[in-house]
């Protein structure tokens, strides 16, 4: 029973210490655990789901060691690009590369005597982890760019939310290196299986939140707790932290229903905000509806253009085909006849003109040229003769429009 309540009082000191929030059992077993093999120089590799609070357990084993005065380095390997890695963990040399004016001593030998925790360690990549496992094997690393091997002697402890055997099994992890680094294992356990800590935890981000900004504290109902204590929670703390900060921003000084809580919760437990999930549906209903309409509205084109050419066919006489008012004008270019296309609705800058007839009506056809003159002269006259406001109307540029009115007599 000595023992007992000894360990207890040093896991409650190690909780205080670290600002750990909770009384499960899967979680004093976890601190009871790091306390322990602080002391021992083994690797360690503490595992759990993401936003669980693993960063907490190399603390902790780094706090209760004897290498607690000396430096203490976390590195997040999935943070640092793949052609980069090997540099920032073992350093480089002068010229070993594009951009390595010094050289540049790397964590394991800046934490030489103390250290170096490896979180999302599955992320590395295989040529890295063999330069990792030969540091654990015999603490020895060589510089990129170097040829002279470097010894160091540093703790190393590892975090990863990902099924290890699993990657070991599918080679993206080397087995030699996960057995290395797995000596000891410390298992976090996830916030849904944690009970009651989950309103501990909710109670002390709020409480928090208030005194950093200053604003009202909350209090929670029984509803609001019994919603707390039933939801999944696949972001774990993380999660709970973000829940309780906004429920605390906007909630301020009042008492938080089971309603208020749902508001800033996931409609599943999936982590996808319903916000973002409505939005993306609406955003691709509107592109939907828009490609629908230029479909249709082509459609409509060619069919009238089919229509016309069917009608020219029928009549040998009319070697020209009159065009609808919804195409628009042409240009040509300055190189010789090809039509260049002006981006104008005739419709649009002739609003008063006449609708002209097809082949075999009464009156005769317009040709692309006719089309053309005719909607020039149309926007001369609507901007009073002034050539740069027509210009920027037909989408073409002033000396264009120079060269259309003196082609075109429109002086």
């Amino acid at each position: 029973m000595q023992i007992d309540s000894e360990i207890s009082a040093e896991v409650q000191q190690a909780k205080m210490r670290f600002s750990i929030v909770g009384n499960a059992p899967a979680l004093i077993a976890a601190v009871q655990r790091a306390i322990k093999v602080a002391p021992i120089d083994l690797s360690v590799l503490v595992t759990g789901e993401s936003g669980v609070g693993k960063e907490f357990f190399p603390k902790i084993i780094h706090g209760y060691s004897a290498r607690k005065h000396a430096r203490y380095i976390a590195v997040n390997c999935g943070a640092i690009p793949e052609g980069t890695i090997d540099s920032e963990l073992f350093g480089h040399e002068k010229g070993a590369f594009t951009g390595a004016i010094s050289a540049r001593k790397g964590y394991f030998e800046e934490a030489d005597g103390g250290t170096i925790f490896l979180d999302e360690v599955a992320e590395l990549p295989i040529t890295t982890q063999a330069r990792l496992l030969r540091v654990l094997e015999n603490g020895e690393f060589i510089k990129v760019g170097s040829s002279t091997v470097q010894r160091t002697n540093v703790r190393i402890v590892a975090a990863t939310n990902v099924d290890m055997l699993k990657a070991v099994a599918e080679g993206k992890f080397r087995e030699d290196l996960f057995y290395r680094l797995s000596t000891i294992q410390i298992q976090v356990p996830p916030l849904r299986s944690r009970g009651n800590d989950i309103v501990l935890l909710a109670r002390k981000f709020a409480a928090d939140f208030a005194e950093r900004y200053r604003t009202p504290a909350i209090t929670l109902s029984e509803d609001a707790k019994r919603v707390l204590l039933h939801y999944s929670w696949p972001g774990n703390v993380r999660q709970l932290k973000n829940v309780m900060e906004q429920t605390a921003l906007f909630q301020a000084g009042n008492e938080v229903s089971a309603d208020d809580i749902h508001r800033y919760l996931p409609s599943d437990t999936t982590g996808f905000t319903p916000a973002v999930a409505m939005h993306s549906e609406h955003s691709y209903a509107q592109e939907r509806e828009i490609l629908f309409n230029m479909i249709f509205r082509m459609q409509r084109e060619i069919d009238s253009l089919r229509t016309q050419l069917s009608e020219q066919t029928s009549h040998h006489d009319s070697p020209l085909i009159s065009m609808p008012r919804s195409l628009v004008a042409v240009n040509r270019s300055h190189e010789g006849d090809r039509p260049l296309p002006i981006d104008v609705d005739v419709s649009e800058v002739m609003p008063d003109a006449p609708d002209y007839p097809a082949d075999g009506e009464n009156s005769p056809a317009m040709t692309l040229e006719d089309t053309e003159r005719e909607t020039i002269r149309k926007v001369l006259e609507k901007h009073s003769g002034r050539r740069k406001a027509a210009a920027k109307e037909l989408n073409i540029s002033e000396r264009t429009l120079y060269r259309k009115i003196k082609e075109y007599n429109l002086e």
